[in-house]
């Protein structure tokens, strides 16, 4: 009988913002690799496509002329998940095994820049800025309207994870109900912050810190880092040092270090394999409902398919589906490598 090593040794991690487990076994990352490789998306894009829809000027699938804008651009989404329409509805309280409901929202499409072909790590500062400035305004105007009790502010990265235009963007889509994976962090939240008058992210920020072999990036007010439970191989989160609820929350500073941290860690994802680097990402903060949510602490996560190379990507199959989430490479390992990649983007070495 040997002594645990938590590098070497196949272990669970506890994931306390979901209430979930994860498998961790750091010795399959040395396994040989004969599985599929991912085709690498070589070609330079123009700074103006006249084909995108989400160009300036030009005609999107519904017909509609976009407005020659010149920094973030949001419209409703021509192809919605949700709709608006309110809908009359009685629950049918006999069937036990077959409950459905209707979910009035509203989708919407940020686009970041009229540039077809600058992603967030070759933005300016003040570009990026100007982003998180639209999701304020987005998450206050959506989140005003009586019936939206939920606002999420995402971005889905490369044609890997289902992106079906590369003119960079991001989507809102804001909704009657909590989305599941938001209820359960909204329990784990309110269970510890009623039972330590702090948020659990306070306090699991303050554990990160101190040991400090997970942390990717840190400024004056945000921390990026590598979960102590996370799943995807180069999974981050970005943590507001000061425990605020939501994004409207910003000072102006904050606003600055969000985008500054933003700009940092994308552009160290571009550089480890030295490509665009796909994900999806998301803000989660406060619900909307009109109540006081002195739980909820302002996050952001990112989860990149991309495990050894531009080409090779985890894969969520099998026991994934049917047991649990299961990660090769120890997140403390990710934190290292990611920390390491410089941070000037790799196409800036290059010119």
């Amino acid at each position: 009988m040997k002594n645990f090593d938590i590098n070497e040794d196949p272990h669970r991690r506890f994931n306390p913002l979901i209430n979930e487990w994860v498998l961790v076994s750091p010795h399959r990352a040395k396994r040989p690799w004969q599985g599929q490789n991912e085709t690498i998306a070589t070609e330079a894009l123009p700074k103006y496509d006249p084909t995108c829809y989400l160009c300036p000027g030009n005609v999107r699938a519904n017909g509609l002329n976009n407005p020659n804008y010149e920094s973030s651009f949001v419209f409703e989404n021509d192809f919605a998940a949700m709709k608006q329409d309110e809908i009359i509805f009685e629950e049918d309280i006999k069937h036990t095994f077959f409950k459905a409901k209707p979910e009035q929202g509203i989708s919407r499409v940020v686009c970041f820049s009229p540039r077809h072909d600058l992603t967030l790590p070759e933005m300016e500062i003040d570009g990026i800025e100007n982003i998180i400035r639209t999701w304020q305004k987005e998450y206050t105007d959506l989140g005003n309207i009586k019936y939206i009790n939920h606002v999420q502010i995402f971005e889905n990265k490369g044609g890997v994870m289902g992106c079906s235009n590369p003119h960079p963007h991001g989507q809102i889509w804001a909704q009657s109900s909590l989305p599941t994976q938001v209820e359960k962090t909204q329990n784990s939240l309110k269970s510890y912050f009623d039972k330590n008058n702090r948020t659990l992210l306070e306090d699991y920020l303050q554990a990160e810190l101190k040991t400090g072999e997970r942390i990717v990036i840190e400024n004056d007010h945000f921390v990026a880092l590598v979960p102590f439970w996370a799943i995807w191989p180069y999974e981050t989160m970005i943590i507001s040092k000061r425990a605020l609820n939501k994004i409207t929350d910003f000072t102006a500073e904050e606003v600055n270090a969000f985008a500054t941290i933003l700009k940092q860690l994308t552009i160290k994802y571009d550089n480890l394999f030295s490509t665009s680097f796909p994900y999806s990402s998301g803000i989660h903060q406060a619900p909307t409902d009109g109540l006081e949510h002195p739980e909820w602490h302002f996050h952001m996560h990112f989860y990149p398919p991309l495990l050894r190379s531009a080409t090779v990507k985890k894969f969520m199959v099998g026991y994934e589906m049917l047991g649990e989430s299961q990660r090769d490479i120890t997140p403390e390992k990710s934190a290292e490598i990611l920390r390491q990649q410089a941070d000037v983007h790799y196409k800036s070495t290059s010119k």
